[in-house]
């Protein structure tokens, strides 16, 4: 296992400077003293926070001189295999995106759009996985990870040092947890800098908690509203690795505080997200919620996802 390191994430940052958006920030309340801050990651190159890995991951590759000519290959949920079509078709890659077959359609059309190969196999992650891992053995097809390798989580980890710049005196960043890329990633950063970590999951997507109280990673059921987007079945060894220092707080999240908090910042904020976007805001709106911010701290909430139909967030009357 590679220990993930904030050299790591300042090397990703130089490679995808340029070619990734910098993250926008923007006061939950503006009449909270800016206590709690929206990093607006969802508008972000394939509408995810999964470009910046998904650059790094190729861009490094493409360094080092072992980018094949079969390509990218990788297995993802949407998000991951979003961002690998979009970096793939922006550095000349061909790329091949394998997906439980009751992926999103929406998804779908997008990484079409993007030039991939887009393979349906199986009805979860794990089989659209193992379709992948033997196209990469017939093909020599280069194998990305949806979150499991340290580029990736790298890459994520860019976003908590631009936060920073943006939100003077942050104390806490919240942010979701599905297969750990993109926390691990922060978190790293954020320890660096002396800055806490929220890691939220659905309470039926817990592959991080549950690694947690086993202490050690274990596969765990998927049965969520934002399993689509956060929906591993077990955490990266590098997101349990990152989990266990002091300045991780981990919790749960029911789905109806997930639905509650996406239909709460369409409606009072105008911002449509996946049920994954909205997962870290829920640890903080949830009734008695797992995470209460003190009076005089700074929080920055991270949006990290906008991968969806958006027509279910307007109300029939």
């Amino acid at each position: 296992m590679h220990d993930l390191t904030h050299g790591d994430v300042e090397q990703a940052a130089a490679r995808i400077a340029g070619h990734t958006r910098p993250v926008a920030v923007a006061p939950a309340d503006p009449t909270a003293r800016g206590r709690v801050w929206f990093a607006m990651e969802f508008m972000q190159h394939t509408g995810s926070f999964k470009a910046r890995g998904a650059w790094n991951f190729l861009a490094a590759h493409r360094e080092a001189g072992t980018l094949p000519r079969a390509g990218v290959t990788i297995a993802s949920g949407g998000n991951a295999g979003l961002a690998c079509a979009w970096a793939a078709q922006r550095q000349g890659v061909p790329a091949t995106v394998f997906l439980p077959e009751n992926a999103p359609q929406v998804k779908v059309a997008r990484l079409r759009g993007y030039g991939a190969d887009v393979r349906l196999a199986g009805t979860e992650y794990a089989e659209a996985l193992a379709a992948c891992e033997e196209f990469t053995r017939t093909t020599g097809a280069l194998a990305s990870h949806a979150y499991d390798h340290p580029l990736i989580a790298a890459g994520a980890g860019t976003l908590l040092d631009e936060i920073r710049t943006r939100v003077p005196g942050l104390d806490t960043v919240v942010v979701a947890v599905g297969g750990g890329g993109l926390f691990a990633g922060v978190a790293t950063a954020a320890r660096h800098h002396g800055i806490r970590t929220v890691a939220v999951e659905p309470a039926g997507s817990r592959a991080l908690h549950a690694a947690l109280e086993a202490g050690r990673v274990v596969d765990v059921t998927v049965d969520s509203v934002a399993a689509d987007a956060l929906g591993a079945r077990r955490v990266s060894e590098t997101a349990l690795a990152a989990a266990r220092h002091a300045d991780v707080t981990s919790v749960l999240v029911p789905d109806k505080a997930i639905v509650g908090a996406r239909q709460s910042l369409w409606e009072e904020h105008r911002i449509a997200v996946e049920p994954a976007g909205a997962t870290a805001l829920a640890a903080l709106t949830a009734p008695g919620g797992p995470y209460t911010p003190e009076e005089d701290e700074t929080v920055a909430v991270v949006l990290c996802g906008a991968n969806t139909d958006p027509g279910d967030l307007v109300r029939r009357h």
